[in-house]
């Protein structure tokens, strides 16, 4: 069975790796670490395809050390304790690497079978994660390891990568005919990819397979075969992930910030991965949120919107969602709502509020005059302007502000008619 593209252009040193500058550039700290030769234990937290498993065949080379692969969804800890077996062997002379793809699928007795020999030095261990570690890497583990964060890789630098593998190709698989890519084609593959540069190149292989050598024995690849080959574009998205919170997060962010095209943009990415649900709840919460009483009306209308998109479903329901996402987008801002009920839940876990005043307590029973419940109540709407001063609050938190007019038209007005009505009350 032939080897993947991917596998047989895989770069063999760190000045062939794309992407990942910000850890193996001139004078970063992986790449001064890989080259000081004293490795220590390391996640790579990252997505798919961006190099961590190269990396870490780069760091097995430079080290001497003997490199063992397992991965998580289909190892144990017998399979540990067989590579352990090895450590006083000649085969493990300089140290054992153990890469440990997609860590997040062991459990905590099997990543803590991992301690006693990262703690004595006989293994070194490099952990893969698609996950973000700090949630799913038991904190022992975490403790003793360095985290690096693998990012996408830019499309300008999987186009290289393409360009290198089609120039690998042409000295090897295809040395009897002439390998034409179109700059289009690969421009194509490369921004198709989500900063996957294995999905890249598997676009190329796929493509050239795909593609017939003419009577002189060329070989072309065009935009269209491109397209063919690399179907829709990768989205990083996992209901259950980060990138999951992340768009979430960059989506509210960006409504909040005002910025419609940005939040119709998340808004896409949302759709296109069908998650109809997080988007819903997420545009209810920014209503409330972060238009607040700034438009309060807002709340309601992405109600019927959000209803709209549940009755009518994905492709019909992209309409109602995008019209809410530009109401709130361009809607006034106010967070004075949440940040009230904020102060007002911190104070309860904090401090001692006291009881209900008397005069407010429940006096809808037999026997509750007698307590001196609610007979000193004063019932507002028997004033002028349906307002009277008294004490609300408990005696303990008496003159304790929770809300604050935000500076917007709506409260502002509010602000202005009930400073008057307290001022001319007795």
């Amino acid at each position: 069975m032939k080897t993947p593209l991917a596998d047989r252009v895989r770069p063999v040193s760190l000045d062939e790796v794309v992407g990942q500058r910000h850890l193996i550039g001139e004078g970063k700290i992986l790449r001064d670490i890989i080259e000081n030769g004293e490795v220590p234990n390391m996640i790579f937290y990252g997505p798919s395809g961006v190099g961590k498993t190269t990396v870490a065949n780069i760091i097995a080379e430079k080290t001497g050390k003997t490199l063992h692969r397992l991965n998580a969804t289909t190892a144990s800890v017998s399979d540990i304790k067989g590579i352990v077996s090895t450590l006083d062997s000649f085969l493990a002379m300089d140290g054992v690497l153990l890469y440990l793809d997609e860590i997040q699928h062991f459990n905590k007795k099997q990543q803590q079978s991992l301690l006693e020999f990262m703690e004595n030095g006989k293994i070194t261990l490099i952990a893969s994660t698609t996950e973000n570690p700090y949630f799913y890497v038991y904190n022992a583990v975490l403790s003793r390891s360095v985290v690096f964060e693998f990012k996408p890789v830019d499309a300008g630098d999987i186009e290289d990568a393409l360009k290198r593998a089609a120039e690998e190709l042409q000295k090897t698989d295809y040395s009897g005919f002439t390998l034409e890519v179109c700059d289009e084609a690969f421009l194509h593959m490369a921004r198709s990819a989500g900063g996957d540069v294995r999905k890249a190149l598997n676009s190329l292989e796929i493509s050239l397979l795909a593609a017939h050598p003419d009577k002189n024995k060329k070989i072309k690849v065009t935009l269209e075969l491109a397209e063919q080959a690399s179907q829709k574009k990768a989205m990083r998205y996992d209901r259950d992930g980060d990138s999951h919170y992340d768009i979430l997060s960059a989506f509210q962010k960006s409504i909040r910030g005002s910025d419609p095209d940005a939040a119709v943009h998340y808004l896409a990415r949302l759709i296109s991965a069908g998650d109809l649900p997080s988007i819903c709840r997420r545009l209810l919460v920014i209503a409330a949120e972060d238009i607040g009483l700034a438009y309060p009306q807002a709340v309601t209308v992405v109600k019927a919107c959000v209803d709209s998109a549940m009755q009518l479903g994905f492709p019909e329901a992209r309409i109602p969602l995008s019209e809410a996402v530009i109401l709130l987008a361009t809607a006034p801002k106010s967070n004075s709502a949440a940040m009230a009920i904020d102060r007002a839940m911190n104070d309860l876990e904090k401090i001692d509020t006291g009881e209900v005043p008397e005069h407010l307590k429940d006096c809808h029973y037999g026997g509750a005059e007698s307590l001196g419940h609610g007979t000193e109540y004063k019932y507002p709407h028997s004033y002028p302007d349906h307002y009277v001063k008294q004490v609300y609050l408990p005696s303990n938190i008496g003159d304790t502000k929770y809300y604050e007019y935000g500076d917007n038209k709506t409260e502002l007005t509010a602000k202005q008619y009930w400073d008057k009505i307290k001022k001319g009350s007795k």
